[in-house]
């Protein structure tokens, strides 16, 4: 059974350098092992997606920012380089913004996308958005809750992955 670490990110604007939400579900051998999660204190400007996550920026205003937080992600994801993400483009933008915004070498992680692991394992479904997926395969989901889409994402992979689905293909 293949190791990944499902992450979810939530930003506070268009800025991909603008996260203010992530979590990590380490699954080792099938089994969710770790999980990680943290607000992130973004580089300042409006609060745009509050609507749609929650977050404001009173939330955020004692956070640590993401260079603060780097060494305990660079830790949690070091047992497993492959990342799990529904929409893996955004967040892999997200990260890679975030580490060029605070001058950390982006790191050379694989990315797995669950849209695509979804399309693979249910083409009939007509839609194949984290919500839609959760509820073909009944999982539970407080949708942009970077915790829950996280649990989400690994839960859709572990699935996914028992159907078949050729990772690194």
């Amino acid at each position: 059974m293949i190791n990944f670490t499902a992450i979810d990110f939530e930003t506070a604007n268009y800025q991909r350098y603008s996260a203010c939400s992530l979590a990590m579900i380490k699954v080792m051998n099938g089994e969710i092992v770790d999980r990680w999660f943290a607000l992130i204190r973004p580089p300042p400007g409006d609060f745009v997606f509050t609507y749609l996550h929650g977050i404001s920026q009173e939330d955020v205003a004692c956070a640590k920012t993401f260079g603060e937080h780097w060494p305990e992600i660079r830790t949690f994801c070091s047992e497993t380089p492959l990342l799990a993400a529904h929409n893996a483009a955004f967040d892999r933008e997200v990260l890679q913004a975030c580490c060029r915004f605070y001058h950390i070498k982006p790191p050379r992680y694989q990315f797995v996308c669950t849209v695509q692991a979804a399309r693979w394992a249910w083409p009939r479904l007509p839609r194949h958005t984290l919500d839609a997926v959760c509820r073909k395969v009944d999982v539970p989901l407080n949708h942009h809750d970077a915790q829950s889409d996280a649990h989400a994402c690994a839960q859709i992979l572990l699935r996914t992955i028992e159907a078949g689905y050729p990772i690194g293909c």
